[in-house]
């Protein structure tokens, strides 16, 4: 059988609406953290802005490095009268006249306006390391949400089982009519449980989607990740050194003392003498000349003595500021690391041991109330036992990624590989 081109083409094209209508179907693919992150940079209101404050605070470069402009004067006396008039002749007169700037005034001015750019592009970056936590947490918080809600629809279809298999056994005359009853009433806790559990899915589904810029947050929306503890291999005195050279804003902090002395040097320029230089062209009648004039202000009384003073002072003041943004950053990732190790033992301790000994009570009480060796009471506590230890370990690997995101934070570097 031939295979006509033009029906290939036809079924190609029925292949592809059907992909596209199987695609749109499935909705959006999940994100993942940095796919997350990436969004958030993009189309962050709060980074958007920021990013339109640099670029604003930027042009005032353009400003800073202006020369002063000339002045052109033109005045006429008597226009109306006849050049002859031996009285009063008419005169016309033009001046050029312009401001010498001494003290390298423009170039202070330039490094004030390049430094004050470096401090504002240190403070985005800043705004947009925190604006990054954010997005860290509530994406953590998600997984968790999702993880937990995961949790409580096990725990809730298990137990729906055992209220399923004790009416059962009820109807056969091996339970009494009042330890079903207790038994049916315990799934109202399973269902709290799944009710809650879903309700802070919805909410850390929106809490993330704001941060990323969404107007209206979308049912679809999902994202893809594991709470799993990761290893990592650096040490605290290495991301003590990373931290100060990557945290914007002790770079900010650095960068202020330049602004400070940039802002001396200016007060001191603007203490010096500016004269004005001119020339002028006259002619009064049918004469003409020339003249010139030099004008110098003499700065008896005011020599900008209070703005020398108080910039000093300024910059002394940003020195000690810096100092202080240098020891917080230590603290920062001190308190940082302690928390994250504080938290991966805690999980250790649940991921290895007791989520799974909570598991083996269950099961084994599970069975033995089910086979008449365990009494209602027992099973009851093993199931409370295996759902709390079950939501300690999701809680206790949730804070081992909220202190990495944290760390990370601290040291504005990432920590997890």
């Amino acid at each position: 059988m031939r295979f006509s081109p033009v029906r290939g083409a036809a079924l190609l094209l029925v292949m592809a609406f059907v992909f596209a209508s199987a695609h749109a179907q499935a909705g959006p693919a999940p994100l993942t953290l940095q796919q997350a992150i990436d969004i958030a940079r993009a189309k962050n209101p709060t980074l958007l802005s920021g990013q339109q404050h640099v670029t604003a605070t930027k042009a005032s470069e353009i400003t800073a490095g202006l020369r002063q402009n000339p002045n052109f004067t033109v005045s006429g006396a008597d226009v109306s009268l006849p050049a002859d008039n031996p009285s009063s002749p008419y005169g016309y007169s033009a001046n050029v006249s312009r401001l010498f700037e001494r003290g390298q005034k423009r170039r202070w001015r330039l490094d004030i306006a390049h430094a004050t750019t470096d401090v504002t592009q240190s403070q985005y970056r800043d705004t947009e390391r925190q604006t990054i936590l954010q997005v860290k947490q509530s994406f953590t918080n998600m997984l968790a949400a999702k993880a937990a809600l995961k949790i409580a629809q096990d725990n809730l279809d298990g137990y729906r089982k055992t209220v399923d298999l004790s009416r059962a056994r009820l109807n056969a005359g091996d339970i009494s009519n009042t330890d079903f009853e207790r038994i049916d009433l315990q799934q109202a806790e399973f269902e709290s449980d799944y009710d809650n559990a879903h309700l802070n899915l919805v909410q850390a589904s929106d809490s993330l989607q704001l941060l990323l810029g969404v107007e209206k947050p979308a049912d679809a929306f999902d994202i893809a990740g594991t709470l799993d503890p990761p290893s990592i291999t650096v040490a605290l005195p290495q991301i003590e050194q990373e931290a100060l050279a990557a945290r914007p804003d002790y770079l900010a902090a650095r960068q202020s003392v330049q602004l400070a002395d940039a802002n001396v040097k200016l007060a001191v320029a603007d203490g010096t003498v500016d004269p004005t230089v001119g020339g002028e062209y006259e002619r009064v009648g049918t004469y003409n000349s020339a003249g010139f004039q030099v004008s110098i202000p003499l700065r008896i009384f005011d020599r900008n003595q209070g703005e020398k003073e108080r910039t000093r002072y300024e910059a002394q003041s940003s020195r000690f500021a810096e100092i202080a943004a240098r020891n917080q950053v230590i603290s920062d990732v001190d308190q940082a690391w302690a928390a994250y190790d504080a938290a991966l033992n805690v999980a250790k301790r649940y991921n290895s041991h007791y989520a799974a000994e909570a598991t083996r009570v269950r099961d084994n009480l599970e069975f033995s109330y089910r086979h008449g060796g365990a009494t209602l009471l027992d099973y009851l506590d093993a199931l409370r036992d295996y759902r709390q230890v079950n939501l300690d370990a999701l809680n206790a690997n949730e804070q081992v990624w909220l202190s990495l995101h944290q760390l990370s934070f601290a040291s504005a570097t990432e920590i997890v590989p």
